[in-house]
């Protein structure tokens, strides 16, 4: 399995984290996607068709579409994702991009041509037909810059909000009393253009930075990491982390260092895999990640 990373430059670079490319679906029939407090541009290259789970109930999409700010984890069909390419939004950045709030957004996806009308089809085209991933990020670059250009600024306070809650030091009323703005008008402005409410974006950044942490350590110290990534204590983390991901820390520690995608992406147990769909029940080695700039 390859896949490519590329990050933009300016202007791109203050929105977009990461354009991503990915080819040959992974060795297992379902993924389950981690909240994340971020948005992204999913295009399906193999299929014109996406499929999102949650639970037992399977959504389907048209093959480009966005994801919304999801506030829990949702699974995602393997099988209908052979070849695709995306954009990985960083906290708030999507804003001048949609053409729609991405507080409409949150936890769902939505077709892309639902926000920007025929030149979804015409970009997926594009992207289908484009020979390799420079050529797919090259057009995708191009898209994200005609919206900018004519996209109204956002809210100027808000990257300073989510720079302070990412931080995890304030409760949402220190970050409306620093900015001087009401905590109500906070709430509307900043889940208007993050997705998310400021508490619930906190609380998924608390939880990245405590698995961050995880992930570092052979064995980690819960109790200590829960104290370290501002828990209240260590039966708060493993309820969060289950709330969050549907795994307690250990046991999503142990999948995502072992059966790790991509960036906030975990392999899905055969058992669990949507529509009966089976694992072949043999471990697989991980992705052959690129980084181009």
């Amino acid at each position: 399995m390859l896949y490519v990373r590329h990050v933009p430059g300016p202007p791109l670079s203050a929105h977009v984290a990461e354009l991503w490319y990915l080819s040959t679906a992974p060795p297992r029939a379902a993924e389950r996607i981690l909240p994340s407090g971020t948005l992204q541009l999913i295009v399906n290259l193999d299929e014109d068709e996406l499929r999102v789970h949650d639970g037992p109930t399977v959504r389907r999409h048209a093959g480009a579409a966005v994801s919304g700010a999801y506030q829990a984890s949702f699974g995602v069909d393997t099988r209908a994702h052979v070849s695709m390419v995306g954009v990985h939004f960083r906290p708030g950045g999507a804003w001048p991009f949609l053409g729609a709030p991405p507080g409409a957004l949150t936890d769902a996806h939505v077709d892309l041509a639902d926000l920007w009308g025929p030149r979804a089809a015409e970009l997926r085209d594009r992207l289908c037909a484009a020979p390799e991933p420079r050529a797919r990020f090259a057009l995708l670059e191009r898209a994200l810059l005609d919206r900018l250009s004519s996209a109204r600024p956002g809210h100027p306070l808000v990257p300073r909000a989510i720079a302070a809650l990412e931080g995890g030091e304030r409760r949402v009323a220190d970050v409306a009393a620093m900015l001087g703005i009401s905590h109500r008008r906070l709430v509307d402005v900043f889940t208007a253009e993050t997705g998310l409410a400021p508490k619930a974006f906190a609380r998924i950044t608390r939880f990245r930075r405590a698995l961050s942490r995880a992930e570092r350590e052979r064995d980690p110290d819960w109790a200590r990491l829960a104290a370290a990534s501002g828990f209240c204590d260590q039966s708060h983390l493993i309820r969060e982390f289950v709330a969050l991901s549907g795994d307690p820390p250990t046991a999503l520690i142990a999948r995502s260092s072992r059966e790790r995608v991509s960036l906030h992406h975990v392999a899905v147990a055969a058992s669990a895999a949507p529509d009966g769909a089976r694992g072949r029940g043999r471990r697989h080695p991980g992705p052959r990640a690129v980084l181009t700039r």
